[in-house]
C-alpha cells in the first residue's frame, strides 16, 4: 500500500506571498484592469482582456520562479524586496508626472501674472490720461463760463451791428472786425477742444471698463492657477516622500538580505547536494539495470544521448493544454546574484490538483527530498539505449510507492508547494542517462 509523505506545511501567509507579489508586479509594469476602448467590438475586447490576464499570470509565475529555491525566511525577505523594487518605477513615474504638472501650473501662473501686470499697467495709464483730460476739460469749461458771465454783465460787445454802428472810421471798423473774428475763432477752438476731450474721455472710460473687467477675470484665473499649483506641489511632495520611503525600504531589505547571504548559499549548496545525490542514484539504478539485462543476454544498445523528438510524454498535469510558467535553463538567483541551472520546467497546476505519470514505468521512490519537497521518481527504462526517468516535485502528497508499476496517465499524487517552492506548481524534470534535459520538446511543446 503506497504511503503519503508529509512535512510541516508553510504558513498560509507565505503561500499567499506570490499572489500579493504578482499584484505589486502588475502595478509596477503598468498592467491595468481597464478594458479596451468602447468602440472595439466584443471579439477585440475579449482578446484584450485575455492578453491582460495572460500578462498577469506570467508576472505571477515569474515572481514565483524568482523565489523558488529559498527557505521560508529568505523567501519572505526576498519577496518584500522584490515587491519594493517593482513598486519603485511606478512611484518614480508618478513623482515625475507630479513635478511636470507642477511646473506646468507654475508656468501658466507666471504667464497669467504677466498678463495681469500688463492689464494693471494699462489701467494706470488710461486712468492717468482720463485725469489729465478731465482737468483740461474743467479748465476749458471755466473759460467758457467766464466768457458767458462777461457777455451777461454787458462787457464790450463784438457783434456785427455794434461794430458797424460804433466804428468812427474805416480803420476803426477794420480793427474791431478783426478783433471780433479772432474772438469768435478762439471760442470755436475752445468748444472744439472740449468736444474732442470729452469724446476721448468717453473712449478712455470704455477702455478702462474693459481693462478692469479683464483684470477681474485674470485675478480669478490667477487664483485658480495658484490653487492648482499648490495642489500639484502637495502631490509632488507626497510622491517624493513615497519614493524616498520605498528607497529606504529597499536599502533596509538589501542590508537584511546581505546579512543572510551565507544562509542562502548554504541552502543552495544543500539543494545542489541533494540533486547530485539524485543523479548518483539514477546512475546506479541504470547501471544495475544494464548489468541485469546483460546477465540475461538482453543488454540495450549503447547510449546515444538522445531519446528522439516529439511528444514522448503525455500531460502530467490536469491543465489542458499544458502551460509552462518557467523554462529550463540558467536562472539568476535573487539573493546570491549568480546564474544557476533550473533543471526542469515549471508547469501550471493548482494546489491539490492531480499529477499524472507522463509515461508508463516503475516508481523508484516517492518520498521527501530536500529542496524538491515530496518527489516521485518514475523509471521509464531504456529508450534508444538511453536510461529515461522523470521526476515530479513539490507535491502535497502522493498515492504511489517504490516498486509500483504505473501506466501513462495514472494518478501519482497531488500538486503542492512543498520544499523550497514559492507557490503550488509542478516542477517536472527529465533525466537521460542521469543528466537533466529540457522536457519541453518531449512533451510536444
Amino acid at each position: 500500500m503506497p504511503t503519503t509523505t508529509t512535512r510541516p506545511r508553510r504558513p498560509r501567509g507565505l503561500r499567499l506571498l506570490a499572489g500579493s507579489l504578482a499584484s505589486a508586479l502588475a502595478v509596477l509594469v503598468g498592467v491595468t484592469a481597464a478594458g479596451p476602448a468602447l468602440g472595439d467590438d466584443l471579439d477585440d475586447q475579449k482578446a484584450a482582456l485575455e492578453s491582460q490576464q495572460a500578462q498577469k499570470d506570467q508576472q505571477r509565475a515569474d515572481a514565483e520562479a524568482a523565489l523558488e529555491g529559498l527557505s521560508t525566511q529568505l523567501q519572505q525577505v526576498a519577496a518584500e524586496l522584490l515587491a519594493v523594487q517593482q513598486q519603485l518605477p511606478a512611484a518614480q513615474a508618478a513623482l515625475t508626472a507630479a513635478e511636470t504638472a507642477l511646473a506646468g501650473y507654475e508656468r501658466e501662473a507666471a504667464l497669467i501674472a504677466d498678463r495681469l501686470q500688463d492689464a494693471q499697467d494699462q489701467e494706470s495709464s488710461i486712468s492717468a490720461t482720463i485725469d489729465t483730460d478731465s482737468a483740461r476739460a474743467d479748465e476749458i469749461r471755466g473759460q467758457i463760463g467766464r466768457m458767458a458771465r462777461e457777455a451777461y454783465q454787458g462787457g464790450p460787445g463784438l457783434s456785427g451791428l455794434s461794430i458797424v454802428v460804433g466804428a468812427e472810421t474805416v480803420e476803426d471798423f477794420t480793427e474791431q472786425y478783426g478783433l471780433a473774428t479772432a474772438a469768435q475763432r478762439a471760442q470755436s477752438q475752445v468748444l472744439d477742444e472740449l468736444a474732442a476731450i470729452e469724446a476721448t474721455n468717453r473712449n478712455s472710460q470704455a477702455r478702462l471698463t474693459a481693462v478692469r473687467e479683464r483684470i477681474t477675470e485674470l485675478k480669478a484665473e490667477a487664483d485658480a492657477k495658484v490653487a492648482q499649483a499648490e495642489e500639484a506641489r502637495q502631490e509632488a511632495a507626497d510622491r517624493k516622500a513615497e519614493v524616498e520611503d520605498l528607497i529606504a525600504q529597499q536599502t533596509a531589505k538589501q542590508q537584511q538580505i546581505a546579512s543572510q547571504k551565507a544562509a542562502a548559499q548554504a541552502e543552495v549548496d544543500k539543494i545542489d547536494a541533494e540533486a547530485a545525490s539524485i543523479r548518483s542514484q539514477i546512475d546506479r539504478i541504470a547501471a544495475e539495470q544494464r548489468a541485469r539485462a546483460a546477465a540475461a543476454g538482453q543488454a540495450p544498445p549503447a547510449p546515444s544521448g538522445s531519446v528522439g523528438t516529439g511528444a514522448l510524454f503525455g500531460n502530467p498535469t490536469s491543465i489542458n493544454p499544458i502551460h509552462v510558467t518557467s523554462e529550463y535553463g540558467m536562472r539568476l538567483h535573487p539573493i546570491l546574484g549568480y546564474y544557476r541551472l533550473h533543471a526542469g520546467i515549471d508547469l501550471r497546476t493548482y494546489c491539490g490538483t492531480p499529477i499524472y505519470a507522463a509515461k508508463e514505468g516503475t516508481v523508484q521512490w516517492a518520498r521527501w527530498r530536500n529542496g524538491f519537497g515530496n518527489q516521485v521518481m518514475v523509471d521509464h527504462g531504456f529508450v534508444d539505449g538511453n536510461s529515461l526517468m522523470t521526476s515530479y516535485n513539490h507535491m502535497t502528497s502522493f498515492v504511489v510507492g517504490a516498486g509500483q508499476q504505473v501506466s501513462r496517465g495514472q494518478l501519482l499524487g497531488y500538486s503542492g508547494n512543498t520544499g523550497t517552492s514559492a507557490a503550488c506548481h509542478l516542477h517536472f524534470e527529465v533525466y537521460v542517462n542521469g543528466a537533466t534535459t529540457n522536457p519541453r520538446p518531449l512533451l510536444g511543446l
